[in-house]
């Protein structure tokens, strides 16, 4: 249980609160990337104990929010399929697509499955040959390493009934496309410390330097979070521009060696479509030519499928930090957890959801908001 009780010590949280206090002469715009973080931020409530140090605006750090309308239909051509399985993380499933989501599929008689990790979906394909098993790959570099070694597993035990569905997202091109937009009022990032166990942090020091800003590496408790702000402030207010670890039990600079070889060696980098933001080049990862007999698109000829995204959800400008879930006329009216129009209302990382689930009180505008849907949160 360790980490759990002394992350979370009130009195500590409270000495780095004032500390911030103390050095912030200004108020500061930070932005997390992380789903996790964002959670954790709305949750204790550590943007209100910062009001006049700090505004948090949350980043495209939900990588089930940001996978592409497109891919969630590719998903859902192939799950409705009679002879495939597909697999994903749990998440997955309520993410609307174009028409349906595969909780959708699964009720009409698709076979979808949740695993909790890519090695379960090899050992379905090893245990009925018959079926063709997909499995979905969603996430940042975090979960990356896991799909890597469901491909060399299923290619080493020679199953020709498994393949993915990859959709892997990158963190350091997302970063710089919010530097880039013409509205960027990002003063410093929040970098998120699962991502870098298994990338290290050199891939953040061309964009501190390139781009004059701080970024401090943190983790996702309460007190990781308030000391990654605290060092953040502390530069700004000094006028520094550092690479900062402030998870220094969990992230090393070289990160993970072996799990990087890994992907090196089954994934290219690609440019790839995000949900509401669009396409941003090198920002994500596809088989590489040498695995292309492991991918789902070619074996299922879903590749060229292509869809609209919804006129009426704003998650895009949320996943971009311009607006906060509230801010969305659908937030809680016509988007809830119960009939989403995006996925970040649905992902366990998703702002939209952190904000409904943590904020309903505050927020409550009974001329729009279904308070029937609304549940007490422990």
């Amino acid at each position: 249980m360790r980490y759990l009780t002394e992350f979370h010590d009130p009195e500590l949280a409270v000495r780095l609160v004032d500390a911030i206090a103390d050095t912030a002469t200004r108020r500061w715009t930070l932005m997390e990337v992380c789903g996790g973080q964002t959670h954790t931020i709305i949750r204790y409530g550590l943007d209100q104990l910062l009001t006049e140090q700090v505004e948090f605006i949350h980043g495209p750090g939900c990588p089930v929010c940001v996978t592409p309308l497109e891919m969630i239909d590719r998903a859902l051509a192939i799950a409705a399929r009679p002879e495939v399985v597909l697999c994903s993380f749990g998440d997955m499933l309520r993410v609307p697509g174009s028409t349906a989501d595969l909780f959708t599929v699964r009720a009409h008689g698709g076979d979808v499955r949740v695993v909790y990790s890519p090695l379960d979906a090899v050992a379905l394909a090893e245990a009925h040959p018959e079926r063709q098993v997909v499995f979905f790959a969603v996430g940042f570099e975090t979960t990356a390493p896991a799909a890597a070694m469901a491909a060399v597993t299923a290619r080493r035990r020679r199953l020709t009934n498994f393949t993915m569905l990859v959709s892997h997202v990158l963190v350091p091109p997302a970063m710089r496309a919010v530097l880039a937009a013409p509205d960027n009022r990002v003063a410093a990032f929040l970098a998120a410390g699962h991502v870098c166990t298994v990338m290290g942090t050199e891939q953040y020091e061309p964009i501190v330097a390139e781009h004059r800003i701080p970024v401090v590496v943190t983790g996702f408790e309460p007190l990781d979070l308030l000391e990654g702000v605290r060092q953040a402030v502390t530069q700004l207010e000094a006028g520094r521009t550092e690479l900062v670890n402030a998870y220094p039990r969990a992230v090393r600079p070289e990160g993970n060696p072996p799990a990087r070889r890994m992907l090196a060696e089954v994934f290219s980098v690609c440019d790839r479509p995000w949900r509401g933001i669009g396409t941003i080049p090198d920002s994500g990862w596809r088989l590489a030519p040498a695995w292309a007999d492991l991918d789902a698109e070619r074996r299922f000829d879903v590749a060229e499928l292509t869809v609209a995204e919804s006129v009426h959800c704003r998650s895009g400008e949320v996943l971009q930090g311009r607006i906060r879930p509230p801010e969305c006329p659908a937030f809680g009216g016509d988007c809830t957890p119960r009939r989403p129009l995006g996925a970040t209302m649905v992902s366990a990382e998703g702002a939209c959801a952190a904000y409904y689930q943590y904020r309903r009180l505050a927020m409550v505008d009974r001329d729009r908001v279904d308070l029937t849907e609304w549940t007490v949160t422990e």
